[in-house]
């Protein structure tokens, strides 16, 4: 048979060059060592030292197969005990038979009696108990740099965990690796049974104490899979949670964990159904989250994340976990009866919280909103439906501000309304941004649009002092009169846009207590407008043509060609320091005070006609009582003294010119109460 390779001339070039060569060289070496190499020369005819080497090594093995037959793995117990508790800090204890299988693919340990006990600060309580621990491990996996195991079987486990209010944690084995915010990851099990576990928590910050029940086992029935069942305290109210896992088996890394956990307690429900993505890294799971309770501000007590006081509310979206970042992205709801959604996010920037919320409302009712600023209205909840009214009885909210909550977290928020349902006050868009920063929160902005005008401000309150000091400047733009004074006769008394502006700081936990304790100013200005003559009149008392108008219904108008009211204000007391209305017929000048910790007011007009009456009785028009509901009366007894018009204008020029451009920078120029400054000069 014919070689193809003995007439390639490829192939005999290779042969003589490269194999012919590589074969002599290969020949040389053999005979070399033959000749020269000890080592070989002595296996081939061994000598004493060989012998004994030989020797030595054949009684090695054998005093090795003879320890592994003999040895014990208890021995271990004690050394293995007393490195982990110099370790960690803390007394570790093998007291039961340690059993090891070494040699298999899925290496296995068997260990009885196992105790860890607790830190130094909290010796009288063992951290964890095992009467029996079965676990193995994936020797292929572990090779690769991955953890898996197969089985892990847990026999009555008693878990103890302390939380101090000063931040200690009792589970922590090293305090300065732990992360608290990056989760616990756990190996990957695929089979996992745990018969009789106990859990104790102790959290002193929040006043929490918890015993709950764990098993895990496997089978098809209703109590297959992971259960947690825990009831214990909140703050002095019932605390309950339950969380339910699927059962352990056929888990893999690439295949989520389903699990749905219940937290009940302070007020709230909190009801989370999801599954780890990458079983069991705890630090990564998604899951649809549905709360509720009677107020937002509750949830502190169960999440750590400082929200306002609202009305009950019922919310529900999707919760994802990446490490320290929390979204809950897409909830909707409601918050007493207005519509609440919106994204959510909260993460852990070096030792602090922060918390990031943009919210938005389709419909809101403005009563609810009273509460967020310390209201307390009135709610009632009947099966499905919440009704809010009312704003309690203050006009001003009470509800303090809890400062700690303030001090220990970061953030910003957004919220707007696009609509909002009747109210008295017609307001039908509010938009506010708040910004937290170290204990300081900015309000910014804060607006309110009506129907006709707006009111704009921002506010800035330091939570770091004991009692929180708040600066507020806010300006109203064209708010109409008519919603300010009531009408009478189905007509209005008065009509026109009112502007102005209060800026007031001072220290206080509500608004109230704000407000009673404020210094500043408050100023309103109605540049031009209308009024009913009878009133006009009446402001100078004209018997003849203001109560003879009045009383036969006359709903003729006069012209107001300018008022002004500013009110000095030192501690809570709001005094009159410039206050005029300027009417066609009358010229009228106030004097007073409005007291805004008691929320009442004492203020007195007199009045100067511009035009002369046959009969006309001069007494001042006094306006007293709350600022609520406001008595209107005449000041009987002495008759007072009459200024002349022009003294009574030129006595406010210098006022006028100050306040105006305070007020508004267009106001000095406007028609009216330009004209008002100018005919005073």
């Amino acid at each position: 048979m014919p070689n193809p390779l003995k007439d390639n001339p490829n192939w005999l070039a290779v042969r003589d060059r490269a194999l012919v060569p590589a074969g002599a060289w290969a020949r040389q070496r053999r005979d070399w060592l033959v000749a020269n190499d000890p080592v070989y020369g002595g296996l081939r005819r061994p000598g004493r030292p060989e012998a004994i080497a030989a020797g030595g090594t054949v009684l090695l093995l054998a005093l090795f197969v003879l320890f592994l037959a003999l040895f014990q793995w208890n021995w271990l117990r004690g050394p293995i005990g007393s490195w982990a508790s110099a370790r960690y800090d803390r007394e570790i204890e093998l007291n039961g038979d340690l059993d090891v299988n070494l040699f298999s693919m899925t290496p296995s340990a068997q260990v009885r009696g196992l105790r860890i006990g607790g830190p130094d600060w909290a010796l009288e309580q063992d951290t964890l108990k095992v009467a029996d621990l079965q676990a193995s491990i994936r020797l292929g996996a572990l090779l690769a740099g991955r953890i898996e195991m197969p089985s892990l079987i847990i026999t009555r486990p008693q878990v103890v965990l302390i939380a101090t209010e000063d931040g200690r944690l009792s589970w922590v084995l090293d305090p300065e690796k732990h992360d608290d915010g990056e989760g616990m990851k756990l190996p990957l099990i695929n089979h996992l049974v745990i018969r009789d576990g106990t859990l104790s928590l102790d959290e002193q910050k929040r006043d929490m104490t918890l015993r709950a029940t764990i098993s895990a086992r496997e089978g098809s029935d209703g109590q297959a899979g992971f259960h947690l069942d825990g009831r214990g305290t909140m703050n002095g109210t019932p605390l309950r949670l339950e969380v339910r896992g699927g059962p352990f088996i056929n888990i893999r890394r690439d295949r989520p964990y389903g699990f749905k956990a219940e937290l009940s307690g302070v007020g709230s429900t909190l009801i989370a159904d999801g599954s780890i993505t990458r079983p069991f890294d705890l630090g990564q799971f998604t899951a649809t989250l549905s709360l509720q309770g009677r107020d937002l501000a509750d949830l502190y007590l169960l999440t750590g994340i400082t929200t306002p006081n609202t009305p009950p509310y019922r919310l529900s979206g999707t919760l994802i976990r990446d490490d320290s970042l929390f979204t809950f992205n897409d909830f909707s709801g409601r918050v007493g009866t207005s519509d609440l959604s919106g994204d959510l996010k909260v993460d852990k920037v070096g030792d602090r919280r922060r918390v990031d919320a943009d919210l938005h409302s389709n419909l809101l009712d403005i009563d609810d909103l009273s509460a967020v600023l310390g209201g307390t209205p009135r709610v009632t909840n009947s099966g499905d439906t919440v009704t809010t009214s009312g704003a309690g009885a203050k006009l001003l909210p009470t509800a303090p501000l809890n400062v700690e909550r303030l001090r220990v977290m970061d953030g910003t928020l957004r919220y707007r309304a696009a609509r909002v349902k009747r109210n008295e006050l017609d307001i039908r868009q509010v938009d506010v941004g708040a910004d937290l920063k170290d204990g300081i929160l900015m309000l910014d902005p804060v607006s309110f649009d009506f129907n006709r005008g707006s009111l704009n401000g921002t506010a800035r309150i330091n939570a770091n002092r004991g009692t929180p000091y708040t600066t507020a400047d806010f300006r109203l733009r064209g708010y109409p009169l008519e919603s300010i004074v009531p009408a009478r006769d189905g007509a209005p008394v008065v009509t026109g846009s009112a502007l102005g502006r209060a800026k007031l700081e001072g220290p206080g936990a509500s608004v109230h207590d704000f407000a009673a304790n404020s210094t500043g100013t408050l100023s309103l200005v109605v540049p031009q407008g209308r009024m009913r003559a009878a009133f006009a009149e009446l402001l100078g008392i004209n018997v003849t043509a203001g109560l003879g108008r009045l009383l036969s219904g006359d709903t003729g108008s006069s012209e107001i060609r300018c008022a002004v009211a500013e009110f000095t204000v030192r501690r809570g007391i709001a005094t009159a320091r410039t206050f005029v209305i300027d009417t066609t017929p009358v010229l009228a000048k106030g004097s007073g005070t409005i007291n805004l910790g008691t929320e009442t007011m004492d203020l007195r007009i007199d009045g100067e006609t511009k035009q002369p009456r046959l009969i006309r009785l001069w007494s001042p028009i006094t306006v007293r009582g709350s600022l609520t509901a406001p008595k209107v009366g005449i000041e009987g007894g002495a008759v007072a003294g009459q200024v002349g018009l022009g003294a009574a204008l030129g006595a406010l020029i210098n006022p006028l010119i100050a306040l105006l451009p305070f007020v508004d920078p267009g106001l000095a120029e406007d028609a009216n109460c330009g004209a008002l400054i100018s005919s005073a000069r």
